[in-house]
């Protein structure tokens, strides 16, 4: 039997899941601050709500990546590939649910389809949600939200916002037909990656007029500061829809500045790829970084849930999905040492095992990260240990020292050693 893992998976060994747990962390501190709570939804669903039409779009390849099982009763199954999809079958699962629903969820989700560079078969996301409003305080508080994690985490970013109610608009003020519409916003979306000339071969094979094409150019060519932009746009459209995606736009930069949030950029042709959203988008891009991809990315999805309950009702709700793949990959691009251990400090007895154990213990009730040498290893190779792990701090200790009441404590990255009382150990910031 060859040992190797199932193609598109991979194990993340210590110094990785360190740095992954780091980011969950800070998101999950963010979250709860904003005061969205945890929620989680089962790996496996029924293939007939994966494959709602609805959810990803006819459009969408995401269908053809599901991974599909059958249990032993025959029942058709499949994995998750995404994580609103069981949050909107969950809200319309539970009718009577106090609104709004406030949710953050981290977790796997899978998709069966092409492997490359950055891109995998099993991988996370972490979202959070508002469910029950259709204020563009919501949505403002979500740009808040991605603001402050992105902060937190020590990123500088830009956070591209657009509606797809203007795309919408756009599109009828150029003359493209509504049932082309859709499909001409994916198009759209993939301006940064094929250039303004690929979308317009993608148009031109749409089926969509030279003319509405020269319009649509015109209109995506708009350049000035958000307020610049928008006032442009306004002057340019005047169908009910795009004039309503701008009147969105205006509310949601009015209520991020409220908040004090920077550094948003109004791009008018971002769509998103998932044709569910129904209002303002988001994407989120580091800068001074080598990840091009976005880091971030959401919007406003007001019919979704609805349509699991036969189109009667109309929920209105809003998120953002994390990309934790994208994230991780760019902490360990910016930091040069990556630690293989969570240990704050770890022990080395010199022939006083027992007594360094009751030390290490002294740590831990501290609350200090300790570890202790299990190997009866000498000094040298403690020390080598200690370095290679990265972790920060070593404690020798030794009868002597013992004697004295003290221990020998050495800082790891500078090579200082002094001398430390036993009973001041634990007051010592070991980070």
């Amino acid at each position: 039997m060859k040992l190797e893992t199932a193609k598109g998976v991979r194990d993340f060994p210590p110094e990785e899941k360190i740095i992954r747990e780091k980011v969950v962390n800070t998101l999950k501190t963010v979250f709860e601050k904003y005061g969205f709570n945890p929620f989680e939804q089962p790996i496996i669903e029924k293939l007939d709500v994966l494959t709602a039409k609805f959810g990803a779009g006819e459009s969408s390849d995401v269908y053809k990546e599901i991974f599909k099982l059958t249990d032993q009763g025959e029942r058709k199954l499949g994995l998750r590939f995404e994580l609103t999809l069981g949050l909107c079958r969950y809200i319309a699962m539970n009718p009577k649910i106090k609104l709004p629903f406030k949710r953050y969820e981290i977790g796997r989700v899978y998709r069966d389809g092409p492997i490359k560079l950055g891109r995998y078969r099993e991988f996370w996301q972490c979202d959070v949600d508002i469910v029950g409003t259709g204020s563009m305080i919501a949505d403002a508080e979500i740009i808040g939200i991605l603001a402050e994690a992105f902060e937190k985490l020590e990123f500088d970013v830009e956070i591209e916002v657009s509606n797809r109610k203007l795309l919408d608009g756009m599109l009828e003020q150029a003359g493209v037909k509504e049932s082309l519409r859709k499909k001409a916003m994916i198009s759209i979306d993939k301006l940064k990656k094929i250039g303004i000339k690929g979308v317009a071969q993608e148009l031109e094979e749409s089926k969509i007029s030279n003319d509405s094409i020269s319009k649509l150019k015109e209109l995506l060519a708009i350049k000035g500061s958000n307020l610049e932009k928008l006032s442009q746009l306004d002057k340019a459209i005047n169908n009910e829809i795009g004039k309503q995606g701008l009147k969105e736009l205006k509310e949601i930069f009015e209520y991020t500045k409220a908040i004090g949030t920077k550094n948003i950029i109004f791009n008018q042709t971002l769509a998103r790829g998932l044709a569910y959203y129904t209002g303002p988008v988001f994407e989120v891009f580091l800068k001074n970084s080598k990840i091009t991809s976005s880091v971030a990315g959401g919007g406003r999805y007001d019919e979704f849930i609805g349509n699991f309950l036969g189109g009667k009702k109309q929920i209105p709700a809003t998120g953002v999905a994390f990309g934790l793949e994208p994230i991780t990959e760019a902490i360990k691009l910016k930091q040069k040492d990556i630690p293989k251990s969570v240990a704050q400090v770890y022990v080395i007895p010199i022939k006083v095992k027992k007594q360094a154990l009751e030390i290490v213990q002294t740590l831990r009730k501290a609350e200090i990260k300790a570890d202790f040498d299990l190997m009866d290893r000498g000094l040298s190779s403690n020390l080598d240990y200690a370095n290679k792990m990265g972790i920060p701090y070593v404690i020798i200790v030794g009868q002597k020292d013992l004697d004295n009441k003290q221990v020998t404590v050495r800082n790891m990255k500078t090579g200082k050693e002094e001398k430390i009382a036993l009973d001041k150990l634990t007051t010592i910031k070991f980070n």
